[in-house]
């Protein structure tokens, strides 16, 4: 079992590496804002419990991979591996019409190593934002019908290396080195019956590096009672971005488009420079060991600060969510009752987005719920498996203003494998 796990491991590492820069991860109209729909880097373990993780160390008795605290990485005990899938169905309606939409992805791909008993090393890659939407407007030109399309694709990942470590009894700190990139393009077609049809695309290359840092504060509140404090932030971040725009003519035919007839534009636009907001999060967690945990999370982002090339986006303001949960373990030492071995996970998060259209704010409410399935160990005990299931129902902006409202349930579901590496032997 133990060589049939790692192989999956090693497939989704391939896969993950082969089309990071390249999947669509949502079909949400709001992506087509900033840099795309943010994706928040938190594990279904975390997730389930409204997405809380500034203030979480452990998760219960497994080794779990908190990128959103790197400070947390300390607590890591054992070898790691973590790999998810992703899928997001979702309900868009406007003024009495509404659509369906489903997409899905692999979500992410994270391993840790214990450097000392007291710290550890963590890397992986995990999406950044998502970029996926497509909506058309109809009209006339003379007694033909016209078409207007706007449509995007893509999105960016980041690739992270991070170290955590506990100083004295009661701190822990660490920090995340990361290379952002992707690519985000965008479209805009025009469409008129029994003609000629044209389209200008705008092609972005995203790529630079960044960093966060993170420090946490833990002690027990009785024997078997612990509580943990954190804080987590973002530096300055710069990234480069390369845009080509084209603009070329088609002919589409009851619905169907046909191959491209002529190149009319290609042009290299040059390089810009991408300015990212500073970040920060606060939170705590109490938690009895190996027994329940509950916590809480505010997070501010400063996106009003966004510059393209020293411009601002009127589309974007400061964010800030709010998000409470908890987890609850019947007995990890059942024998007689598997029921009793799993996580049972709720909870809550309020978002005050980074996106304002038509002087609305674009609010979005969720509630979560999931679970932690232990899988039988390994004979020599030393090799541990949990599979991580988390579900969150929500809702997305309103059809007030002339905005989109979006409902919305987004699926996760990831694989944690605790391993004892470089362990030494003793023989009789």
């Amino acid at each position: 079992m133990s060589n049939f796990f790692k192989r999956i491991f090693i497939v989704s590492a391939v896969l993950w590496v082969s089309c990071a820069s390249a999947q669509t991860t949502t079909s949400s109209t709001y992506s087509q804002l900033g840099l795309g729909l943010l994706s928040e880097p938190v594990l279904p373990q975390t997730r389930a419990m409204g997405g809380i993780s500034t203030g979480i160390n452990r998760v219960g008795a497994f080794n779990n991979i908190n990128i959103a605290n790197p400070a947390s990485y300390s607590s890591i005990r054992l070898t790691t591996f973590d790999a998810g899938l992703a899928g997001e169905l979702i309900n868009r309606s406007k003024n009495g019409n509404s659509e369906n939409g489903f997409t899905g992805s692999l979500s992410h791909l994270m391993f840790a190593v214990p450097v000392t008993r007291q710290s550890a090393l963590s890397f992986g890659l995990v999406p950044y934002s998502s970029l996926g939407y497509k909506s058309r407007t109809t009209g006339k030109v003379d007694t033909l019908e016209r078409n207007t399309i706007l449509s995007g694709d893509g999105g960016l990942s980041k690739a992270y290396l991070g170290y955590g470590i506990q100083i004295g009894k009661h701190f822990n700190v660490g920090a995340n080195a990361s290379y952002t990139f992707g690519k985000l393009e965008r479209e805009y077609s025009v469409e008129v019956q029994n003609s000629y049809n044209t389209r200008m695309s705008n092609n972005s290359s995203v790529k630079g590096f960044g960093a966060d840092y993170g420090v946490q504060y833990h002690g027990n509140l009785a024997k078997d009672v612990r509580l943990t404090l954190g804080y987590a932030g973002s530096a300055n971040t710069k990234l480069d971005m390369d845009v080509t725009r084209t603009l070329t003519r088609y002919l589409s035919f009851e619905g169907n488009e046909g191959a491209p007839l002529d190149t009319i534009l290609n042009q290299e636009l040059g390089k810009s420079n991408l300015k990212l907001p500073l970040k920060h999060g606060f939170g705590f967690s109490i938690e009895k060991y190996n027994k329940w945990l509950i916590g809480a999370d505010i997070k501010l982002a400063q996106w009003s600060d966004f510059r393209i090339n020293d411009a601002a986006d009127k589309d974007l303001q400061n964010a800030m969510s709010i998000a409470v949960g908890g987890q609850i373990t019947p007995d990890i030492n059942s024998v007689g009752s598997y029921l009793k071995l799993i996580d049972y996970r709720v909870g809550f998060k309020y978002d005050k987005t980074n996106m304002k259209v038509n002087g609305t704010d674009v609010d979005q409410k969720s509630i979560t719920l999931g679970f932690g399935f232990p899988l039988q160990s390994s004979p020599t005990r030393t090799t541990f498996y949990k599979l991580n299931f988390a579900a969150e129902l929500g809702q997305r902006g309103t059809e007030k203003n002339n905005l989109v409202k979006e409902n919305f349930i987004n699926l996760h579901l990831g694989f944690t494998i605790n391993d004892q590496w470089f362990r030494k032997y003793k023989f009789d």
